[in-house]
């Protein structure tokens, strides 16, 4: 006898699960933490300061009961993964989703101005702090059975503008190393890219008016998107509910052209 397959909507569900999410103290990654907790998992919070990723640790409790773990680190330093997860191992015992959110992109008035500093930066935090955390869990998730990385990118990787380079080099790089992971983690993790369009976060609160009516035009929906908007296509890849579902593209970009 085959097992009952859940209800569609059960198939959102996260109970047991425990979930990382990184750059998960604000904007799009406070939203994600928000939902999967809401949905049923444990929840690790992790971005560079402390006292934001405890702020949203304590709604988490409050809100949903779920238990939940604020640390703080940089996720572009490689030597500071290692302790986030040791301490969610510690805490938690596993690790079932992953999603490597943290990111950056400063602007950059003329691309003279793109210092050695200022790249590395850029790629530290975007594509090595993804590679260094992914390498360490992706192998114990392989060796528990079962697991799911997202891996969220930009629409910017596919489309690149000569305002943010640095920033497209490092989601272009994100993209490649997902897909990569994918194989190599297969067939007992999942791991995909889920790619936003231009959001309403922290990165468009440096942009102009102009630039952010320029966005809006640059998509069929005519507009920016909000930070909740991300969650249906978070809870998607974090959950059975794309059991099928590795090696891809999720786009949430309001149809980014």
């Amino acid at each position: 006898m085959t097992d009952a397959i859940p209800a569609p909507f059960d198939r959102f569900r996260l109970d047991g699960k425990v979930a990382l999410v990184t750059g998960g103290s604000r904007g799009m990654g406070k939203e994600i933490a928000l939902a999967f907790a809401q949905a049923g998992a444990d929840v690790i919070v992790a971005s560079r300061k402390i006292e934001n990723c405890e702020k949203v640790v304590a709604e988490i409790q409050e809100t949903t009961g779920r238990r939940a773990l604020a640390y703080g680190c940089h996720m572009g330093r490689w030597d500071e993964i290692e302790g986030l997860v040791d301490a969610t191992y510690a805490m938690f015992g596993r690790i079932d989703i992953l999603v490597n959110n943290a990111g950056m992109s400063p602007v950059y008035r003329n691309i003279a101005d793109v210092s050695e500093s200022l790249w590395d930066s850029v790629l530290g935090l975007n594509l090595k702090g993804p590679f260094r955390l992914t390498q360490l869990v992706g192998p114990r998730m392989k060796e528990q059975g079962s697991g799911t990385i997202i891996s969220v990118s930009s629409s910017g990787s596919l489309h690149p503008s000569g305002a943010f380079i640095h920033y497209a080099s490092a989601k272009s790089g994100l993209n490649a190393m997902t897909e990569g992971f994918a194989d190599l983690l297969a067939p007992e993790v999942r791991v995909n890219t889920l790619m936003p369009g231009p959001y309403r976060t922290d990165i468009s609160n440096a942009w102009s008016p102009e630039q952010i009516r320029q966005s809006g035009e640059a998509v069929h929906l005519q507009r920016i998107g909000e930070p909740h908007e991300i969650v249906g296509a978070a809870l998607f890849l974090a959950s059975d509910a794309s059991s099928f579902t590795t090696g891809t593209i999720v786009r949430s970009d309001g149809g980014f052209r």
